[in-house]
């Protein structure tokens, strides 16, 4: 029998989550595989010498879970792991990096600038926000996920919601889209499909995602023109193949004025019982320990 080592918890601001999407796996796999849940803690090295697992199954979150940082520690210990490498993790992970990719080789991302977060000259960004964005902007960290510390500003809040994200030195500030949320996914070389998600709050926020009272509305099938969901799916399995991703992946979109913008590609996407990979899966008549077992087929340890 294989055995499955799952690695959830970690130190980032989606802790809870991380273990709310390793439970779910634990209790699929051990149908199937002997299975051990760990967390990403300083005993991770012992218990993965002793367990001598076959495939690791990464259901980190966020900072040192998608960055490539386990990526790293899973390459030097030669295991097999779960979703992508250590380069697309880490390139998925920096949003202004990303945004770069993006934009030479002509998918569309909201505009946006990368400033030090220093409210010392916050009539200096004002300006220069007039200047190359103009208001509302959304602010977030470069580097987290599930739209942890994310919040749409006028001029009026903008100090506000900075000192916030008092604790992030680098802050990407891009322009407001408007428009209908949509997300895809893909698995491996397969276009899995798209969910529409139309939230209470104002954006498909942290709280949106994870929390049931939220009443964020999901539809699925999208309604969108077969022309149009297509050109979604090709975005999506652009942009997952340009980052050289593997498993499964999740890209976040904004449609405004029949024109798609690609906001992020998570490498890490929940799978909770709110999550939207297996609300697709599921769709597409894959049911979730079809999803996982297809997840851990993908696994490697190159790249």
């Amino acid at each position: 029998m294989k055995k499955i080592l799952i690695i959830g918890g970690g130190i980032s601001a989606e802790r809870k989550i991380s273990l709310e999407t390793a439970k779910q796996v634990k209790n699929t796999l051990k149908k199937k595989y002997k299975v051990l849940q760990v967390d990403f803690d300083k005993n991770f090295q012992n218990r993965l010498n002793l367990f001598k697992p076959h495939i690791v199954f990464n259901a980190l979150h966020g900072r040192f879970g998608e960055d490539g940082y386990i990526q790293r520690i899973l390459e030097f210990n030669k295991v097999k792991y779960t979703h992508s490498g250590v380069l697309s993790s880490a390139l998925a992970m920096d949003k202004i990096v990303s945004k770069k990719i993006f934009i030479k080789n002509s998918i569309l991302t909201p505009k946006f600038l990368s400033v030090k977060n220093n409210l010392k000259n916050i009539k200096i960004l004002k300006k220069k926000i007039k200047k190359k964005l103009n208001f509302p902007v959304v602010i977030k960290p470069i580097n987290e996920g599930s739209s942890v510390g994310v919040f749409i500003c006028n001029e009026n809040n903008l100090k506000q919601n900075l000192n916030k994200l008092r604790n992030y030195k680098e802050i990407l500030i891009e322009e407001y889209i408007g428009g209908r949320e949509i997300q895809v996914a893909i698995l491996g070389k397969k276009k899995l499909g798209a969910i529409e998600l139309i939230p209470k709050r104002k954006f498909y926020d942290y709280k949106a995602k994870y929390y049931s009272n939220s009443k964020t509305k999901h539809i699925i099938p999208v309604n969108l023109t077969k022309k149009n969901l297509n050109k979604v799916l090709n975005i999506a399995f652009k942009a997952h193949k340009i980052l050289k991703c593997r498993g499964v992946t999740r890209s976040d979109f904004k449609f405004y004025k029949n024109k798609f913008y690609l906001l992020e590609l998570n490498t890490q996407p929940g799978m909770t019982k709110m999550s939207l990979v297996p609300e697709i899966a599921a769709f597409k008549g894959i049911s979730f320990p079809n999803l996982l077992d297809r997840i851990l087929k993908d696994a490697s340890i190159k790249k």
